[in-house]
């Protein structure tokens, strides 16, 4: 019926409230969520209250936060009418970016539907993944379009997720014929050579990022024999020397921990029908004293040309628990000038 059919009331007397009245009853049991789990959500995030009420919802509280909710409750409707999903990592998305997308544009079976009804899709086996910010859905467009695209900014923007499922899907759909997923293999005060085990189990814990990733959008037995076969690798940096990585989707994941020569040996491998995805994080190098970032070195070098793209994400971008935005914008605010 689309989200015209959705009303919004107030009453005039003190205890003021704004009611929304729902025309599918179904999509209502959805929005509410089990337990209505989803609504208790809404009402600690905005410190209000929701009462439901047959087919509507009366919203009580600061008329700020009524109207947050109000907002947060359409938009989640509106997704459920698209036949979109509703959890709660999207609910909080929904509350910290509502309808607006200001702060969060481009700065300086098993495919992708790109732009239809104006969305962004990416299909893989086990779920599918939808861009929530305009820097996330930039980055997704240039993730297709560019045979070499960056991706640089904070934790938690969905930076090395996004790639990883954007290879799953070109890989289902026969646009490349491997996945190759790497990391550079530096401590964060940790030493390799106390861990134990052999060099496998050591360096396992630094690629566990990328299987979780991975896990998300592949069934475990699927992933497990494409991973037998070498159809999808993951590997740390070191390993990619001497290579050509040749009709593969590749992604360097945490390169600010590259250092420049590392950064151009891999770069380098770039070979005929592959696509290559560099992330990572400026605020978090763990090289040592005076080793320059490999990320930062191939930003100055490469900003210029054409067919290679440069996405930036800000703690506006984050979508894992809002307390992380908040914390990253806390160090930025404490960073030195410059």
């Amino acid at each position: 019926m689309g989200i015209s059919a959705l009303t919004t009331s107030h009453t005039p007397d003190a205890t003021s409230e704004t009611v929304l009245e729902f025309p599918d009853n179904r999509l209502l049991i959805d929005l509410c969520g089990e337990f209505d789990r989803n609504l208790a959500q809404i009402e600690q995030k905005l410190e209000v209250q929701i009462l439901r009420r047959g087919n509507m919802l009366a919203v009580h509280g600061d008329p700020d936060a009524r109207a947050r909710a109000a907002e947060t409750l359409a938009g989640l409707y509106e997704r459920l009418e698209a036949g979109r999903d509703v959890d709660a990592g999207e609910i909080d998305a929904q509350i910290r970016l509502g309808g607006s997308a200001e702060g969060t544009g481009p700065r300086d079976g098993d495919q992708m539907e790109l732009f239809q009804g104006g969305r962004i899709e990416i299909k893989t086996r086990k779920k599918q993944v939808e861009p929530r910010t305009e820097a996330q859905r930039a980055y997704v467009r240039a993730l297709f379009e560019n045979e070499l695209a960056f991706g640089i900014g904070p934790a938690g923007t969905g930076k090395t997720y996004l790639a990883v499922a954007v290879g799953v899907s070109m890989f289902l759909t026969g646009q490349v014929d491997k996945i190759i997923l790497s990391r550079p293999a530096v401590e964060a005060g940790e030493r390799l050579g106390f861990l134990p085990g052999a060099m496998e189990d050591k360096v396992d814990p630094y690629m566990q990022p990328l299987y979780d990733a991975l896990n998300d959008f592949l069934p475990g037995k699927q992933l497990a024999k494409l991973r037998e076969e070498k159809t999808i690798e993951i590997a740390p940096l070191a390993f990619m020397r001497g290579r050509t990585l040749a009709n593969a989707f590749v992604v360097l994941d945490e390169a600010q921990n590259a250092t420049a020569m590392q950064m151009k040996m891999f770069l380098t491998r770039l070979g005929e029908g592959s696509r290559m995805v560099i992330t990572g994080d400026r605020s978090q190098v763990d090289l040592p004293r005076g080793v320059t970032s490999g990320l930062s070195d191939a930003e100055r070098l490469l900003k210029n040309i054409d067919r290679i793209s440069f996405n930036y994400f800000t703690a506006k971008d984050v979508v894992r628990h809002p307390l992380v935005a908040r914390i990253i914008e806390a160090y930025d605010a404490d960073a030195p000038a410059g």
